[in-house]
C-alpha cells in the first residue's frame, strides 16, 4: 500500500491477466490510488465516480491490501450479495490477497431454528403454495450452512411463510432460546467478527448503530475503514434509523406471536386470546382511522381528524389490557415474556408518539418532525431528525478510522457541498472522475418541445404522446421512469392502448411491464429476457437497475424528481432553512432532484456498445433558470429538442457497436 495502485489496474497488471473482460481505466486506477491513500492516513474520502469506472473494484483492491480489518456497507442486500458473491471473490483471487472475509445481514434474512420448528407445528398456512414453500425451506435448511435466505432461490423473498421462518429483533428469544447454540444470526456475527473484511448493508449498519443488536456494533471498534457504496442512499437511511417510529404492523405481529406461544404454553388462559383478539382489532381500527388513502401526514393533520386520538387511545389501552395478562403468564415460556416485554415497548413508544418526544439539542438541528405514513394495512407513526449531520458526526468520531463514501451520483456540476452539508462531512477530502463511456456518440439527451407546464392538466397525457413516437421507432426497449405511482398507472393505461392500437395486426408486439406486477428482480428478469419490452416504474426503478445492450434503448422521465413539498418531512426542513435565512430551494431541494435525475439517467448506459435516448419531458429543463444546473450534471451526451434528431438517433443503431 505504500506503493501506487496503479500497476495493479494495468494492462500487465494482476487484475487484467486473472479477469476475463477486464478493461484499462485511467479514473478507476486514479480512485484506487485515493482509496488508498485515505485508507493510510484515516481520512475522510468522498469520491463520485461515474457509470462504467469500476469503482467497485477501485475501492475492493485497497481495502483488500490494506492489512486492517475493513467493513464494507452497500445499498441493498441484493448489491451485497453481489459484491460478496461475485466482485469480492474476483479481485480477492487475483490479487492472491489471504483475507478471509464474511457476510452479515439482519437476523430476519436467516432462518430460525426456533421458529421453523414452531411453524412445523402448528401449520399456519394459507394456501397449497405456502405449504409448498414451506417444505422447500425445510428441505433447504436441511442443507444450508449459512441458513441465509437468499441462498434457498425457489421460495419468493416476498413469500408470507419466510416471516414464520425467521426472527425479528422483536421476537427473538436470544439467549433464552433452546436452539442459540445453532443459531445461524450468531454463526453469521461469528464469522463477521474473526473476518478481515465484512459486507453489511446500509439499513443493517444504521440499525445496528442505534439499537447496538444486529453485530455491526460489535465490530466497528476493531474496524480500521468502513467503506459505504451507494452512499449517496445514506442521508436518508440514516434520517430513518436516527428517528423513532412505531407502527401497527408490529402491533399485528406481536398478537400473532403471542397468540401461538399462548396456545403452545398457555391454552388454559383464556383471557389472553380474548385480549389479543381486541387489541388486534384496535390495530386496524387506528389504521382505519386516518382514511382509506395511503400517504404521508404531518402529525397535527391526522391529531386533528375526529377518530384518530380517540383511536390511539383505544389501542393503548387494548396493549395495556394484553401486557397486564402477558406478565401472569410469562413464566410459562421465554416466548410468552418476550411478547411481555415487547408489550411494554410498544406501548411506551405509542406513548412517546403521541405526547411529542424531541430531543432537546441547541436549534432546530436537534429537533424531530413528527408525521405518519398509511400503507394499504398499517399505520406508522414517525419522529424524524430535521439533520442528521451532527448525529452522523458523532457516530463517526472516537476510534480513528478511514471512512470512504462513493456513488456515481454524489455531486452537483462536480461540487459536492450539498452531501458534506447533509452528512457533516466538511473535512472530507473530494474526488469526482467522470464515466470513460463516450456519450457524445453513445446518448443523446432529447427534450420534447411543446409540453404544458408539468402541473397543468393532461400532462401525463401529453408525455405520453410526446413519447410514442421513440417507442414506436426502437420498437419498444423502453424505461419510463415516473415521479409518482399516479402518473406511472396512467402512462401504463395510455401505453397499453397505444400498443393495441398500433400493432393491433403485429404478432410482435412489445411486452408491457409494470412495477409491482411481481417482485423487482422477477421483473427485471423478464423485461432483460423479452429483449424489446417496456417498462413502466416508479422510484425504485431510477436506480440499482442495470440491463445492457438493445434491451434498453430508449429512458423517458416524466418530470423532474422533485420530492412533494407537502411531505412533512421535506415541509419541515423548508421551514428551518428559511428561520436560519438559507435558500431550501437551492441548497436542499434542487441538489437532491440533480441526484436523482443523475440516477435515473445512469440506467441507459451501461457498456461501451450501448446507445440509446434520454427523453426529459419536463419542459422546467430549458424554461426554468436552475435547469442549467440539472442538464449541466448529466453526462456529456448529444442534446436535441427535434423529434427528427432522436428519431434518426435510435434509427442508427449501428454507431455505437463500430
Amino acid at each position: 500500500m505504500s506503493e501506487p495502485l496503479s500497476a495493479l489496474f494495468s494492462p500487465q497488471g494482476p487484475l487484467a491477466a486473472a479477469i476475463s473482460g477486464f478493461r484499462v481505466r485511467s479514473q478507476q486506477a486514479e480512485m484506487a490510488d485515493r482509496v488508498a491513500a485515505a485508507i493510510a492516513g484515516q481520512k475522510v474520502f468522498i469520491a463520485e465516480a461515474g457509470t462504467g469506472t469500476g469503482k467497485t473494484f477501485a475501492y475492493l483492491a485497497p481495502a483488500l491490501l490494506s492489512g486492517g480489518k475493513v467493513m464494507i456497507s452497500t445499498g441493498t442486500k441484493t448489491l451485497q450479495d453481489q459484491l460478496f458473491n461475485k466482485d469480492l471473490p474476483l479481485v480477492r483471487a487475483a490479487l492472491n490477497a489471504p483475507v478471509q472475509v464474511a457476510l452479515l445481514k439482519g437476523r430476519a434474512n436467516y432462518v430460525c431454528h426456533y421458529y421453523l420448528r414452531r411453524a412445523a407445528t402448528e401449520g399456519r398456512f394459507f394456501n397449497r403454495e405456502e405449504v409448498d414453500h414451506f417444505a422447500r425451506i425445510q428441505r433447504y435448511f436441511k442443507q444450508t450452512r449459512s441458513g441465509d435466505k437468499a441462498e434457498c432461490g425457489d421460495v419468493p423473498e416476498s413469500s408470507p411463510v419466510w416471516s414464520q421462518v425467521t426472527s425479528t429483533r422483536d421476537n427473538c428469544l436470544g439467549q433464552e432460546c433452546p436452539d442459540h447454540k445453532d443459531c445461524c444470526v450468531q454463526a453469521a456475527r461469528k464469522a463477521a467478527m474473526e473476518a478481515d473484511l465484512v459486507v453489511v448493508n446500509h439499513h443493517l449498519f444504521f440499525a445496528d448503530v442505534m439499537l447496538r443488536d444486529e453485530g455491526v456494533a460489535e465490530l466497528l471498534p476493531a474496524c480500521n475503514t468502513v467503506i459505504f457504496d451507494e452512499a449517496h442512499q445514506l442521508p436518508e437511511v440514516a434520517s430513518l434509523f436516527f428517528g423513532e417510529n412505531v407502527s401497527t404492523s408490529q402491533v399485528i405481529d406481536l398478537v400473532r406471536d403471542s397468540k401461538a406461544e399462548g396456545l403452545a404454553a398457555a391454552r388454559d388462559c383464556l383471557d389472553l386470546q380474548s385480549a389479543l383478539a381486541a387489541l388486534e382489532k384496535s390495530a386496524r381500527d387506528l389504521r382505519l382511522a386516518v382514511g382509506v388513502d395511503s400517504g404521508r401526514f404531518p402529525a397535527r393533520q391526522i391529531e386533528e381528524t375526529a377518530d384518530f386520538l380517540p383511536a390511539l387511545q383505544q389501542l393503548l389501552a387494548r396493549l395495556e389490557e394484553s401486557e397486564a395478562i402477558l406478565k401472569t403468564q410469562a413464566e410459562r415460556s421465554e416466548g410468552l415474556e418476550k411478547c411481555w416485554q415487547r408489550a411494554l415497548e410498544l406501548r411506551a413508544n405509542f406513548i412517546g408518539w403521541r405526547d411529542g418526544s424531541q430531543s432537546q439539542a441547541d436549534g432546530d438541528t436537534g429537533k424531530k418532525v413528527r408525521w405518519c405514513e398509511a400503507f394499504s394495512h398499517s399505520l406508522q407513526l414517525n419522529a424524524t431528525p430535521l439533520s442528521v449531520a451532527d448525529i452522523f458526526a458523532r457516530q463517526m468520531g472516537g476510534h480513528p478510522r478511514a471512512w470512504i463514501f462513493t456513488s456515481a451520483t454524489l455531486a452537483v456540476q462536480g461540487r459536492f457541498e450539498h452531501y458534506q452539508s447533509e452528512l457533516g462531512l466538511w473535512e472530507a477530502e473530494t474526488g469526482c472522475w467522470d464515466s470513460p463511456f463516450d456519450y457524445a456518440r453513445q446518448a443523446l439527451l432529447y427534450a420534447p418541445q411543446g409540453l404544458p407546464e408539468p402541473n397543468s392538466w393532461g400532462y401525463t397525457e401529453a408525455v405520453a404522446e410526446a413519447a410514442f413516437p421513440l417507442i414506436d421507432a426502437c420498437g419498444g426497449g423502453a424505461f419510463f421512469l415516473c415521479t409518482s405511482l399516479r402518473a406511472m398507472r396512467r402512462i401504463y393505461e395510455l401505453l397499453q392502448e397505444h400498443l393495441e392500437k398500433t400493432y393491433a395486426e403485429v404478432a410482435d408486439r412489445p411486452p408491457l411491464f409494470l412495477q409491482g406486477e411481481c417482485g423487482k428482480n422477477e421483473l427485471l428478469d423478464r423485461f432483460r429476457q423479452a429483449g424489446n419490452g417496456i417498462l413502466v416504474g416508479s422510484q425504485s426503478f431510477w436506480e440499482g437497475v442495470d440491463v445492457r445492450g438493445e434491451a434498453l434503448s430508449l429512458v423517458v422521465i416524466d418530470k423532474l424528481p422533485f420530492a412533494p413539498p407537502d411531505d412533512p418531512v421535506l415541509s419541515a426542513r423548508i421551514e428551518a432553512m428559511k428561520k436560519a435565512g438559507r435558500n431550501a430551494f437551492l441548497e436542499y431541494q434542487l441538489p437532491r432532484a440533480v441526484i436523482n435525475v443523475k440516477q435515473g439517467a445512469g440506467r441507459l448506459i451501461r457498456t461501451e456498445s450501448d446507445k440509446g435516448v434520454l427523453m426529459i419531458c419536463d419542459p422546467r429543463m430549458l424554461n426554468k433558470p436552475y435547469g442549467y444546473r440539472i442538464w449541466r450534471s448529466l453526462p456529456p451526451m448529444r442534446r436535441a429538442r427535434d423529434l427528427r434528431t432522436a428519431l434518426e438517433f435510435l434509427g442508427d443503431k449501428t454507431g455505437a457497436n463500430e
